[in-house]
């Protein structure tokens, strides 16, 4: 699983090149796209009809487009490897069980159980914030002690799936249509967890823009508390499978 996972992850790093790549030829060439969302179906079609002055141009473009595509199908296959290697992977019911939380959906769950593995070796939450590097710095001047950025020391790739996470926490609580049909079988714990999760982290979120913080400060503060009731829901899975 941790070898599908960090393919996945090259894969969509591979994507990501490939997309800038073509960005950067369209901007030289003064092509904007008007809408909104890129790399959509509607993006995808603006693409594809674009002319340009000479042909060697536009045979640069369909390659750029043809090696973004590969990319895009790699992503997919390995996407659905995943899904097939938690049919019989150990740790797949706590993967499920994660995904009750906003924001997290398989490949957040399978990257943090894959990364982190067991989660009892770490006594409390603040000791998974530390090893994922997530706890803010801190310099000793005499008796002041001054806090800074985050030390980045630990596991960068569950830190970078948990701010992306986190930025879904920008809205208010709600538990939507999808995530209700996700979670409502699963154990009343979990779904506390999640509930609370949601409530605690949406209002963090507003609070700390409301004190002047900046957006990203502000999801890397939500990200290190996420973590914190991922832990909690890993280990309420733990204790009901002992009992």
């Amino acid at each position: 699983m941790r070898d599908l996972i960090r393919a996945r992850e090259a894969a969509v790093k591979d994507r990501t090149r490939k997309r800038h790549e073509i960005r950067s030829f369209l901007l030289r060439h003064g092509k904007i796209y008007p809408g909104l969302k890129a790399w959509g179906t509607k993006y995808l079609r603006w693409l594809h009809g674009l002319s340009f002055s000479y042909r060697s141009q536009e045979a640069v473009l369909q390659e750029l487009i043809l090696a973004e595509s590969q990319c895009r199908e790699r992503v997919v296959r390995l996407e659905k490897a995943i899904e097939d290697g938690l049919l019989d992977w150990p740790l797949a019911p706590v993967v499920e069980r994660l995904q009750a939380l906003r924001g997290v959906q398989l490949i957040c769950a399978a990257t943090f159980m894959v990364e982190i593995g067991d989660v009892r070796r770490f006594a409390n939450p603040r000791q998974l914030m530390a090893y994922l590097g997530l706890v803010p710095s801190e310099r000793s001047t005499g008796d002041a002690v001054r806090r800074g950025g985050i030390t980045k020391t630990g596991n960068a790739r569950v830190r970078r799936v948990l701010a992306e996470s986190a930025w879904t926490y920008r809205y208010p609580a709600k538990l939507g249509k999808r995530k209700y049909c996700e979670s409502r079988h699963m154990p009343e714990v979990v779904r506390d967890i999640a509930w609370n999760a949601q409530a605690r982290l949406t209002k963090r979120y507003r609070a700390l823009i409301a004190r002047g913080k900046r957006s990203t400060v502000a999801v890397t503060a939500i990200a290190r508390e996420l973590a914190a009731f991922m832990w909690a829901i890993a280990r309420a899975d733990e204790q009901q499978a002992g009992t």
